[in-house]
C-alpha cells in the first residue's frame, strides 16, 4: 500500500531555491544531514532538492520540466495566494472537462507544477 510521496528535483542554487519555495510557495525548509540537499514541505507534500549547479536547467527540458500535479482543497485560494506573490503562472486557473479546477506554475528553476482540485 502506498503511504506517501516525495518529489526529488535538481536545482542549480540551493540557497536561492530554498528562499523561493519558502517565500513564494509557502513551504517550510528542513535541513537534512547532507549539505547539498534540502527538503521543502507544505502540508502533505515534500520536495527534496539537490544542488546540481552544472545540470541542464529544468527550463530547458521542455515537456520534461513538468514534475507534479498536486491535489489541493481550494485551487482558487491557492491561485490567489501565488499570484499575489508574483509566482510565474503558466496555466491560468480554469475548470476542465475532466472535473478538475486547476492551474500551473513554473518555479524559479523552471520546473512546472500543476495544482488541481476536484469539482
Amino acid at each position: 500500500m502506498f503511504q506517501g510521496m516525495t518529489l526529488v528535483i535538481a536545482v542549480r542554487d540551493l540557497q536561492l531555491s530554498s528562499r523561493y519555495y519558502q517565500d513564494q510557495l509557502g513551504f517550510q525548509t528542513r535541513e537534512i544531514e547532507d549539505p547539498g540537499w534540502r527538503c521543502f514541505e507544505r502540508d502533505h507534500v515534500a520536495i527534496m532538492a539537490g544542488e546540481c549547479p552544472d545540470a541542464m536547467p529544468a527550463a530547458e527540458l521542455g515537456d520534461h520540466s513538468f514534475i507534479a500535479s498536486i491535489r489541493v482543497d481550494d485551487a482558487k485560494a491557492l491561485y490567489t495566494e501565488l499570484t499575489e506573490k508574483q509566482v510565474t503562472i503558466v496555466k491560468q486557473l480554469c475548470d476542465e472537462s475532466w472535473g478538475m479546477r486547476e492551474f500551473g506554475i513554473q518555479t524559479i528553476d523552471g520546473h512546472r507544477i500543476m495544482f488541481a482540485q476536484s469539482i
